[in-house]
Parts: C-alpha cells; structure tokens; sequence
C-alpha cells in the first residue's frame, strides 16, 4: 500500500498530569512482593519503566481525544470544516456506545456530514487510522482526515494492584498480570490532508501490514485487567516484524538503514532492543518514551513521535519509520519524509 498524495499536516500530543513511579507501585506491592521473595524494585528492573502518567479521576478518553484534536488542527492550520472523517482508535473508551469518535465529533463542533468511526486493532490502531485515513484520501472521498487517541491506565493499574495483594497471590498470578503494571495514559491526534506538504507538513508514503492470528490468545484485555504471557508474545511478535520487515522490502524497496529515526510501539527497554535487534536496527535511532510513559497503547507511536519533534530529532528530508506490534498479532509498518 503506497500513497501518492496524504501529508501528515498537523500532529499534537497531550500528557496527563499525575505521575506515578516505578517505586511507588513496587512500595505498594510490598508485602505480595517480601512473600514470594521477590526483590523490591521488580518493576522498574525488569521493564525501564521508571513512570507513567494518569489523568485525574474521572478523566474521560474522549476528553483527552478532543484537547489532543485541538492541537492537532491549530497545529495543521486548517479549519475544522474540512475535516471528512474522524476516526478513533483508542483502546479505552467512555461507554460501549455510543463511540468514542461520536463524542469527541461532539466535542469539536465538526459538521454533520463528517464521518465519524470507532477503530479498534489494539495497539496498532492508531497506525490502522492513519492507513484508512490515508486510502481515502487517495481515493478523493475525503480532502481531510482527523485520526485521535485517547487513553487511561489508572483503572486497570488500580484494581491490578488491588488483585496482587490479596492474600495467596502466587508468583503465576503476578506474572500473568504483570504486563498491565506497564501501562500508561496519553492522548494524541493527526491531521491527514491531500496533496503536497505545507508548511510543517510531512509527507506519508503507506506502508504494509500481515496478521499472526494463531497467537491470538498470548494477550487478552478488559477494562480493569489484562492477562499476557510476555515471553511468549514477544517472540511471537519479534518473529511476525521480521516477516513485515522483509515483505517492506519486497513490496517498497525498504532498508532498514534508509530511516533516519525508528517510532516503535514501546512496551519495555527488553521489547524495545529485542525488536531493533531483530530488525538489524540500531536502538539508538529510536526515540524511546517508555521510561517516563510506559505502555501507552495506540497512542504510543503519535506520542513518541511528537516528542522526537520536539526534542530536535528529526529534520526536514529525513525517513521516518513507524512500527508496531499489536495483540491478535497483527504488525505494521509505515513511511514518512519530514
């Protein structure tokens, strides 16, 4: 999948404002953790996740969506009625109906005649937004397109803490639940416009995706819980990016080399070098965000690439690579020029 005329013209992210470490976790984890002789900083040691955020209580993703929204379009300098399709991609939602895109269409004051859609392909979403986004745009359905994300860590985080220390935990339990201890809150959003970049605009070029369904049941989520065999998933996931990797090769023409900077979906320090090790990447030219926001779902690679943006890390001309691995197993893999 290639396009020839979708600009990336307004990118923005939000942070929430609470901060919780590592440490605090683990010093609340205490007395499950001194019962199966577990060290005291288990958290932090095996994930380099030193913290994440969380939005006040009561924050809604939909909220969060829109203030990202916001940003997005002052950043795109376009008026909102232009705007053909929302999509939402956020894993969290406010109710099971209506959508998440219904609401932040709401919030927006975005014309009746805007589509507007819930996306959900779990922590690849995002990218799947922007590639539907993209196709029709290229097609001439749509002039422009709003992609957005929004997502909330502290429920899950709560009630997994709250699960870990009844009495009896055992060591299985810990582990199964581990991953949802990796989690954190964020909000982005995109602006997908036709035709060549303006000013601030990057161009994408597509990309491609494969599926590892049989590996559907190494990760399954809800609200309050996520249970993950982690060792599991990452090899399968490792496995499925060498296969995407190759068929960007066959199909685009890609290198790895060729890119300037890697966006990776960033789940851990281990998931993050194992994957760059796999893909025969050099870790250093991935901007890493997983120490300071942990697991940010969907909304980690818009995230992740705002903030090399704003750390000076990318410059015009250069190749950037979006990449992420995301439970079902599904993979993709995307193209921008800055």
């Amino acid at each position: 999948m290639q396009f020839e005329n979708v600009t990336i013209q307004g990118l923005a992210c939000v942070d929430p404002p609470c901060r919780v470490t590592s440490a605090e976790i683990d010093a609340r984890l205490a007395p499950t953790l001194r019962s199966l002789n577990l060290w005291p900083n288990l958290l932090e040691s095996l994930t380099g996740i030193v913290a994440r955020r969380f939005w006040d209580p009561g924050v809604q993703p939909s909220e969060v969506a829109a203030l990202a929204a916001e940003k997005a379009l002052a950043d795109a300098g376009i008026d909102r009625s232009r705007i053909g399709v929302l999509i939402s991609t956020s894993v969290c939602k406010d109710f099971i109906e209506p959508s998440v895109a219904a609401l932040v269409h709401g919030k927006l004051g975005l014309g009746p005649e805007c589509l507007n859609f819930d996306l959900g392909n779990a922590c690849l979403a995002f990218l799947s937004g922007m590639e539907i986004a993209g196709m029709m745009i290229e097609r001439g359905q749509v002039d422009c397109a709003l992609v957005v994300d929004g997502e909330s860590s502290r429920t899950v985080t709560e009630r997994t803490i709250e699960r870990l220390l009844v009495p009896g935990c055992t060591t299985r339990t810990l582990f199964d639940n581990f991953a949802s201890l990796t989690l954190g809150s964020g909000a982005a959003a995109a602006v997908l416009t036709r035709g060549a970049p303006g000013a601030g605009g990057h161009r994408l070029l597509g990309g491609v995706s494969l599926a590892a369904t049989e590996h559907s049941g190494l990760c399954y989520g809800q609200n309050d819980a996520m249970k993950t065999d982690s060792s599991k998933l990452l090899a399968a996931g490792i496995a499925l990016a060498k296969r995407t990797l190759e068929k960007a090769r066959r199909e685009l023409g890609w290198t790895i080399d060729r890119f300037s900077l890697l966006i990776l979906h960033q789940v851990s320090a281990t998931h993050t070098a194992k994957v760059a090790e796999a893909l025969g990447a050099d870790v250093a030219k991935v901007h890493a965000i997983y120490p300071e926001f942990g697991n940010v779902g969907p909304a980690a690679v818009p995230m992740a690439l705002c903030k090399a943006e704003e750390a000076g890390r990318v410059r015009r001309g250069d190749r950037v690579a979006l990449m992420g691995i995301g439970s079902g197993l599904n993979c993709s893999m995307m193209e921008v020029v800055w």
